[in-house]
């Protein structure tokens, strides 16, 4: 129930959702000391994948084991995916005899959020003049180098030239308290991890099942994205939209709908999935969706959970995810070009309300649902 409490009113992104779980389980309840919580954050910041639903995942796992994870991430995430999903299924049910205005401001809306969380993510992972340049390189790269390979390929680019240029930074903590599970079933998670991440586009390739083909895509975009977030927005659209399964309109209104509600972003994946051209769509294709983006974090959480403490330690590792880090402020900051920029900002008006907007998020404090369906009301009225 605690969880599910929080699906229900976690607003604001994943920074704001670690403050929740930290008020809830370190202040009020005490189910983990602020060391522990720390070790948490950390060992979710390492891994690829949504870090607040890993946080929730590893917390719940470190109650219950592997049904205190599952019970945890059900709770956070399925009221965003039930929204998202009668969303997409309106969108659907009402086709052109929607206002085109409407969707217009949901698309501004998505660039002022997807701007704000590039300002937001620069301050923290980009503080010095070696991983600036390593973030206007990533930039560059993701706007030369199209396609999931090209994220991949930045990402690990990255994590290279971080462990032969940077210096390691943080200062490690005590051990956490997690639970304590059998190395050689943490291994059988990480290798059913690495298993369905080979072999899924192999599947996919030789078998013409849509479902299919979206398991592996989803997968994919679960298993490869480091930073969590926005940061999954470039992978996705060339997934979904540039494969044809769903129209640029659709996702980039979604993603900005994505915003106004509680729980991880990640369950923008079910909106996708229900909005599918072709079967299975609806609420089979959305928690298709769902399931198999969310589904790489658990087996990594599960499995990596055993080895973290030997991990921490190593100065290789966090110099290498200071380089990670910085690379992911690069492909969101190209994200915003494109497709954001690209698809939503077409005249001067379009620029305007998306500024009123970014002014709303970072100086006026309103909080991210409240500009969203602030952008879809002008845009209903004036667009």
């Amino acid at each position: 129930m605690a969880f599910l409490r929080l699906g229900l009113t976690s607003f604001g992104g994943p920074v704001a959702h670690l403050g929740f779980f930290r008020d809830e389980f370190v202040v009020r309840r005490r189910w983990l000391s602020e060391g522990d919580f720390a070790d948490t954050v950390a060992l979710c910041q390492f891994l690829p994948g949504p870090a607040s639903s890993q946080v929730g995942m590893s917390i719940g796992l470190g109650r219950a084991g592997l049904k205190g994870a599952v019970a945890a991430w059900c709770g956070f995430t399925l009221p965003s995916a039930l929204l998202l999903i009668a969303f997409a299924l309106g969108l659907a049910a009402i086709g052109d005899t929607v206002a085109r205005g409407a969707l217009h401001g949901l698309k501004i809306a998505a660039v002022a959020v997807v701007a704000q969380a590039v300002w937001g993510m620069s301050r923290t992972l980009t503080p010095d003049l070696p991983r600036r340049l390593m973030a206007v390189a990533a930039i560059i790269a993701a706007l030369l180098v199209q396609g999931p390979l090209g994220q991949v390929g930045i990402i690990l680019a990255a994590a290279v030239i971080g462990v032969l240029w940077l210096r390691p930074s943080g200062v490690v903590v005590e051990a956490p308290r997690t639970a304590e599970l059998p190395t050689k079933a943490a291994w059988g998670y990480l290798g059913l991890f690495a298993i369905l991440l080979l072999g899924l586009p192999i599947l996919a390739r030789v078998t013409p099942a849509h479902w299919l083909q979206m398991i592996s895509s989803f997968y994919r975009a679960g298993a490869l994205v480091f930073g969590g977030g926005h940061v999954v927005l470039p992978l996705l659209e060339a997934e979904v939209v540039s494969q044809g399964w769903v129209t640029s309109d659709a996702f980039l209104a979604g993603y900005g709908a994505a915003q106004a509600i509680p729980g991880p972003l990640f369950a923008f994946s079910a909106f996708l999935g229900a909005s599918m051209q072709r079967p299975p769509a609806g609420w089979v294709g959305g928690f298709i969706a769902l399931i198999s983006i969310f589904l790489p974090s658990l087996l990594l959480i599960v499995g990596v959970t055993p080895f973290w403490e030997r991990l921490r330690y190593h100065a290789t590792s966090r110099a290498g995810l200071s380089g990670v880090n910085a690379s992911v402020v690069g492909l969101l900051g190209a994200a915003l070009y494109d497709p954001v920029w690209t698809s939503a900002i077409n005249g001067g008006t379009d620029f305007g309300l998306a500024l009123v907007a970014l002014f709303a998020l970072t100086t006026g404090r309103v909080p991210p649902w409240a500009v969203v369906a602030g952008c879809a009301a002008i845009g209903w009225l004036i667009l």
